[in-house]
């Protein structure tokens, strides 16, 4: 009975050990409020339970920058100079903005999605590879009155692009778990639950 006891003690701390063996960086671009930083560390640590640092703030690339329909930011080209740049002491790296970014929006065939003149530059609420090291969330399209929507919204939105780097498709389940496609609405992410379902949660 004693040894059963210690053995399941020995297993607890090496599971514990191995999940925060496991480095989440997050990127704060430019004057992003302190406190959205807060919620993303919060948000991640609560699903993930992983390592999470914050890195210094820096400039948003100007090479990422466009102005096809209005002064946006280019998610792709910035989850890329992410991965490029992204330091060897931290495996995941998610950016955080208060930026408006797009990208553009593609068919199942990887073409772009018809009319192209909507989806050619589409405004989103984050992008992350899958699998992959970078991600990248705005706070642009998220804004709420109610601070608590809003709130939630950055931590759904941030633990979703993380889900996407650790190769979590989305959830086609009947419950609202946080990988649900947003179907191009904010509604679907307040009706998410601020979990992983059991299927999702499996594949991590």
């Amino acid at each position: 009975m004693r040894f059963s006891f210690y053995l399941i003690l020995v297993l607890f701390f090496i599971s514990c050990g191995s999940e925060k063996s496991v480095t989440i960086g997050i990127q704060p671009f430019g004057d992003i409020d302190k406190k959205y930083i807060s919620l993303v560390k919060e948000g991640l640590d609560s699903i993930y339970r992983f390592k999470i640092v914050v890195l210094n703030n820096i400039d948003l690339p100007e090479s990422t920058f466009t102005t096809v329909k209005s002064p946006r930011y280019r998610a792709d080209k910035l989850i890329k100079y992410l991965k490029e740049t992204k330091s060897d002491s931290v495996q995941y790296v998610i950016g955080l903005t208060g930026k408006d970014i797009s990208t553009t929006k593609k068919d199942s065939q990887g073409k772009p999605k018809k009319p192209e003149s909507k989806y050619s530059d589409w405004g989103i609420f984050g992008l992350g590879y899958r699998p992959g090291p970078s991600c990248i969330v705005s706070t642009f399209r998220l804004n709420h009155s109610n601070k608590t929507i809003f709130y939630d919204r950055i931590k759904k939105v941030a633990a979703h692009e993380i889900g996407h780097n650790l190769g979590l498709k989305h959830c086609t389940s009947g419950m609202n778990c946080l990988m649900k496609d947003a179907v191009e609405s904010i509604k679907t992410v307040d009706d998410e639950i601020f979990d992983l379902c059991s299927s999702c949660r499996s594949k991590i």
